[in-house]
């Protein structure tokens, strides 16, 4: 079965708030070109989502759900990478297991300039051959001083979309990112808030191309995101 991972990075450092010039880009990066990418390279996992990167001492530890896996196996496959030191189990729901991660995140190039270049890491989806991240940046500047970043460190950097979130056609709206708005809107005109449901998250699913668990994720975040940025700011 083909790994495809979820990621999304709640980052623990001060951001600068995004103004009107800010950038979101999207783009692909072979999974061998960085360091966690070889290491998530796990066969036979539905999604991986990593919740959030937490500053233990002066490391940055990484906490992730994986879905549809057993702890031992996965941990025995994540531990046979030379920069882990260790996986442990912090939790397990019915379909999903929270692992933490004993490897510095900040030693990742691509991790490292993010936080560098005062970048937001919104998403990322990845398969063991290749990963496509959404990155906001303050300014464009900021976002080709990231991409040289990493080439020059030997990670290839294909960029598919740069676009203003500000614009009305051409991005989120309310905090949302591209993808979070695009699945809240599939959802909410295929029927699956109504009353019975039109759909379901699998239907979703199948339209966009990722795994149940990702809409399912995708939708919390969005809504999350659609509230804080409407209701809790208007308070």
């Amino acid at each position: 079965m083909v790994c495809k991972v979820l990621l999304f990075y709640q980052r623990q450092t001060n951001v600068r708030l995004q103004g009107p010039m800010s950038v979101i880009v999207e783009f692909q990066v072979p999974s061998a070109d960085f360091r966690l990418g070889e290491i998530l390279r796990v066969e036979g996992v539905s999604s991986i989502e990593l919740e959030s990167l937490v500053p233990v001492g002066q490391a940055t530890v990484p906490l992730f759900w994986v879905y549809d896996t057993t702890d031992e196996s996965f941990v025995a496959s994540v531990e046979e990478h030379p920069d882990v030191n260790k996986t442990a189990t912090i939790d397990t729901l019915d379909d999903r297991a929270l692992f933490k991660l004993d490897w510095d995140a900040n030693q990742d190039r691509i991790f490292a300039g993010i936080d560098e270049y005062d970048g937001q890491l919104l998403s990322a989806l990845g398969t063991p051959d290749v990963w496509e991240f959404e990155l906001r940046f303050q300014a464009h500047a900021d976002l080709s001083e990231f991409t040289n970043h990493c080439e020059s460190g030997g990670i290839s950097v294909d960029i598919i979309r740069v676009y203003r979130p500000t614009e009305p056609d051409s991005g989120p709206w309310h905090g949302l990112t591209n993808r979070q708005r695009e699945a809240l809107t599939l959802a909410v005109r295929s029927g699956y808030y109504s009353i019975p449901r039109g759909c379901t998250t699998k239907d979703i699913a199948a339209d966009l191309g990722i795994s149940d668990q990702a809409v399912t994720e995708r939708l919390r975040r969005a809504i999350a995101s659609l509230a804080t940025n409407t209701l809790i700011t208007a308070e």
